[in-house]
């Protein structure tokens, strides 16, 4: 919002920024790498899904969403930006080759899984990318599956309780419509893990008193 040029230093221009945004059809986001993905990061979320929520709110319309790969400059890709949300969500976020391993990474891979899910819930609160089913895929390969849960609560309870709430958020604001049974069991997991991590409190509160005393 601000402007610089030969003879202009940091001039208060956001009321034209807003004009130009607000005249924007299409916000485009280009990646010239496939180190990363657009749910691996917040980079994404900020610049490009809050560049469509910016466009949305001073325009009233949600302009066309791009995604431009040219990681390959041979092969250089445009792809609509819920092409390639569908595209990353199935070839790594509930690919069970990737979870597999991330469970290799102890606390660390635990603290990926929460961070996946607030990429997706970031950039869905921005870009309006997610569609009902893929937040279902989620609860139930990051929070209800067998070895994820009991993988999360071994080395990051922490991190399944941040990705139950995350879950409970995304249906308060309405941004993933779901049945009663669902919210019912997210509600039972969270007051579940919560109650554990309280215990768990209790009890390194009171090993800390008793070494204490021995001193």
């Amino acid at each position: 919002g601000y402007a610089y040029a030969e003879d202009v230093y940091g001039a208060d221009m956001r009321p034209v920024f807003s004009r130009r945004l607000a005249q924007v059809q299409a916000a485009v986001k280009n990646q010239d790498n496939r180190e990363h993905d657009i749910f691996d990061s917040d980079d994404y979320l900020q610049y490009h899904g809050g560049m469509i929520a910016a466009i949305r709110v001073l325009s009233g319309k949600t302009p066309q969403r791009f995604f431009g790969d040219n990681s390959d400059p041979a092969r250089v890709r445009v792809r609509d930006l819920a092409e390639e949300t569908r595209r990353v969500f199935r070839s790594r976020v509930v690919n069970p080759k990737w979870l597999e391993s991330i469970r290799r990474h102890g606390y660390k891979g635990g603290l990926e899984l929460a961070a996946t899910v607030d990429y997706l819930f970031g950039y869905d609160a921005t870009a309006e990318v997610l569609e009902d089913w893929m937040y279902e895929q989620v609860a139930e390969q990051y929070a209800f599956d067998t070895a994820s849960q009991d993988f999360l609560r071994r080395s990051n309870p922490w991190a399944l309780r941040d990705i139950v709430s995350r879950l409970q958020e995304a249906i308060q604001r309405q941004m993933w419509a779901t049945d009663e049974d669902m919210q019912k069991r997210l509600r039972d997991l969270y007051a579940e893990i919560d109650g554990d991590l309280e215990d768990r409190m209790d009890r390194a509160w009171q090993k800390a008193q008793e070494e204490n005393v021995i001193r």
